[in-house]
């Protein structure tokens, strides 16, 4: 028996970040929404112990050791419940590696639910949260879906209401950014001056809950943007080519280096994509829409 589960990318509609805590995170107020580009996470019983693979675009930039998160993901659950994590993982990669997409979250999520489901441990969702929050910041976001407002360090959700569909173009970048290096230029930057506590946009979520894209464009902003940008210049290009293709607005994503676009419609996001591609700015570009669910599972 397998058992597959589909978990989605993330764009961070809102990314407001507070000052370096005595911890080395960062306090967060962040905007997260789920957008339809899928990893697939089959987990399959293994005689041979824990073992990961991978295939699709950019796999040869994961790691197939324990420190995965999907690997972690497994020994945690497996820990908790006294059992072995003899499972075959492979993972079946569409979310960019290294974008600023939560990719290695989403597969952390998607092997949790696999292996609670495949090992019929009847976790509660609380306890999976739990288990989430362990593994990383963005991992119970991968599991929930939807739209939610991350605090603390992310991992705190509250659901938020989304009335439509928003339609967005994604520019992959040449090279990956490192998380904890785009926080170090952070605070690089921060030096020498007050950094205000992260708070979430109120209209901002209720753009989102009215499924406004014009007012959703308005507001969204990313903190760690100028971090990036000062670690990858070449990325300012991008956003303004997608502007000038008429992106309603042009951020990056997360702690980048992927770039989202956000537009009015289908038509809107095709020409924006063709834009983007003639352009030689970003390696590759691909459209999705959101909200789209938290980890499923779609096959057993």
């Amino acid at each position: 028996m397998s058992v597959t589960v589909r978990v989605p990318a993330k764009v961070n509609v809102q990314l407001a970040v507070g000052a370096a805590r005595p911890d080395g995170f960062h306090d967060l107020a962040n905007v997260f929404l789920a957008v339809g580009l899928y990893d697939e996470v089959t987990v399959t019983p293994s005689a041979d112990g824990l073992r990961i693979t991978c295939e699709g675009p950019d796999a040869g930039q994961v790691p197939l050791d324990r420190t995965n998160l999907a690997a972690r993901a497994a020994l945690l659950l497996a820990d908790r419940y006294g059992r072995s994590a003899d499972v075959h993982i492979h993972i079946a990669k569409d979310i960019p590696v290294a974008g600023g997409m939560a990719g290695g979250s989403a597969d952390g999520a998607g092997a949790l639910l696999a292996c609670d489901t495949l090992w019929e441990t009847d976790a509660s969702r609380e306890e999976l949260l739990d288990i989430c929050a362990e593994l990383g910041s963005d991992v119970p976001f991968s599991l929930v879906g939807g739209a939610a407002l991350g605090t603390g360090r992310g991992e705190r959700l509250t659901p938020l209401e989304t009335g439509g569909t928003f339609h967005w173009v994604f520019a992959m970048a040449s090279r990956g950014l490192s998380t904890p290096a785009v926080f170090r230029e952070f605070d690089r930057l921060a030096e020498g001056r007050h950094v205000p506590e992260p708070v979430a946009s109120q209209e901002l979520i209720a753009a989102l809950a009215k499924g406004d894209a014009d007012t959703l464009a308005a507001t969204v902003t990313n903190d760690l943007q100028p971090a990036a940008l000062s670690l990858f210049p070449e990325l300012a290009g991008t956003l303004a080519t997608g502007r000038e293709a008429g992106a309603l607005a042009a951020l990056v994503s997360g702690s980048g280096p992927t770039t989202a676009f956000l537009v009015r419609d289908p038509e809107s996001a095709a020409a924006v994509q063709r834009a983007l591609a003639a352009s030689g700015t970003c390696r590759s570009v691909r459209t999705a829409s959101g909200p789209a669910p938290g980890a499923t599972v779609t096959g057993r």
